[in-house]
């Protein structure tokens, strides 16, 4: 069965009409809109919650993991730079010059990931396409796990090198593929510190034990992870003691950070390279001030309040262990994003809306976006949350498991 049939079905009680076709019916459109569990508008947001028609609810689907986005210094910072500099960059920064705001930000973030340079871009996507695009050339192998974001894969679908994909987390099957290759030849690998979906923290150590000898430079996509994990929330590299192998780490500024943008962090030559090779940094408008400084701001906060990321990762733990308690499947997630796998569609819509009817907002996905019986609730805990919201959190997964399970 179809993705768009099986939302048919759902939608339309099993109704026989036209889902694929341009142009839909009023009365199907009206009930598209109003049933559809995507593209939800808010009316307002206050920290952790969210108003939808008129009721609050509970932000569980959030990627705020520090839950800094109304820190006051971070909205302060916001104001200062969007008067001291205006509303926008006006362009790249190659045509238009850069700004004293980005290479503050790029300095900070590169102490705190323990790399001589980093640059920034407008978008957490751009930052991890240039990452792969920009290094990755005809003639070369790249090796990627086969979960990673889609950032990643438009990426490689600009380059003209080899793909070789292998198995989701999997050492064996990295180093079975590399076995079909000469160690000569230059090669990429490609994963993420923290998969969002699944929760899942990628086995570094033994990615880069496997690849002693091949040639192989590895980039990582540490969206997920930086700020969230890791001593001082430096990462998920820092979390397992390899940061010094891993060549490049890109990622977003929209999670822990609490604003909008991405960057690229590795050696000083490496950056210079990006920013003279990819198509990403030069035709692409320069980060905005009141987005670099919230940004930097976010990242001073981390570094001085701590408690930030120690409540972050009790919350998870609570989280957790309350999920785990109800006999539900997490997917063996080991971080803050933490999915809730029920393997059917029909389940899925049910039990999203049922925890909206107890105030608590998720999203959902499901297949092709997951694997095939994998269908899910898509959560992630944030430090903003309370031990009123969890409570609450936990009201309402409880009553969905009796209602749809």
């Amino acid at each position: 069965m179809s993705f768009m049939f099986s939302l048919k079905s759902i939608f339309t009680g099993g109704q026989s009409t036209t889902i694929g076709a341009r142009c839909y019916g009023d009365d199907l459109t009206r009930m598209r809109l109003k049933y559809s569990p995507y593209y939800d508008h808010f009316e307002r947001q206050k920290g952790a919650h969210v108003w939808l028609n008129g009721e609050r609810l509970i932000l569980l689907s959030s990627n705020d993991y520090l839950g800094l986005t109304f820190h006051p210094e971070v909205l302060e910072a916001g104001k200062q730079a969007l008067e001291e500099w205006g509303s926008s960059s006006t362009g790249a920064r190659v045509a238009n010059g850069g700004r004293a705001y980005h290479c503050e930000l790029e300095e900070e973030l590169a102490d705190f990931l323990g790399k001589e340079a980093v640059h920034v871009h407008s978008a957490g996507y751009l930052s991890c396409m240039s990452a792969v695009e920009a290094f990755a050339h005809r003639g070369d192998v790249i090796l990627v796990d086969r979960n990673v974001h889609s950032s990643l894969w438009a990426g490689i679908s600009n380059t003209r090198a080899r793909v070789e994909k292998f198995g989701h987390n999997n050492p064996e099957s990295l180093r079975k593929a590399l076995s079909f290759e000469k160690p000569e030849t230059p090669k990429l690998l490609l994963f993420e510190g923290i998969y969002s979906m699944e929760g899942h923290l990628a086995p570094i150590p033994e990615f880069l034990k496997v690849i002693e000898g091949h040639n192989v430079f590895t980039i990582m996509d540490d969206a997920h992870g930086m700020g969230a994990i890791g001593p001082g929330g430096r990462g998920s590299a820092h979390h397992l003691g390899c940061e010094d192998a891993v060549d490049v780490i890109c990622g977003s500024l929209s999670k822990s950070l609490a604003s909008v943008g991405g960057f690229v962090a590795g050696d000083r030559a490496v950056i210079e390279y990006l920013r003279t090779h990819s198509k990403q940094t030069l035709f692409s408008a320069a980060l905005s001030p009141t987005a670099a400084a919230c940004a930097l701001a976010a990242l001073r906060v981390l570094k001085k309040e701590p408690f930030h990321l120690e409540r972050l990762h009790s919350n998870v733990v609570r989280y957790r262990t309350f999920l785990n308690e109800l006999g539900l499947d997490t997917w063996g997630s080991e971080t803050a994003a933490v999915p809730v796998v029920l393997g059917d569609k029909a389940k899925v819509y049910y039990f999203r809306k049922a925890l909206m009817k107890k105030g608590v907002y998720t999203t959902m996905s499901i297949a092709p976006a997951v694997p095939p019986k994998k269908d899910l609730i898509r959560t992630s805990i944030s430090a903003r949350h309370s031990d009123e919201d969890l409570d609450r959190i936990f009201e309402a997964f409880t009553y969905a498991v009796k209602k749809v399970l």
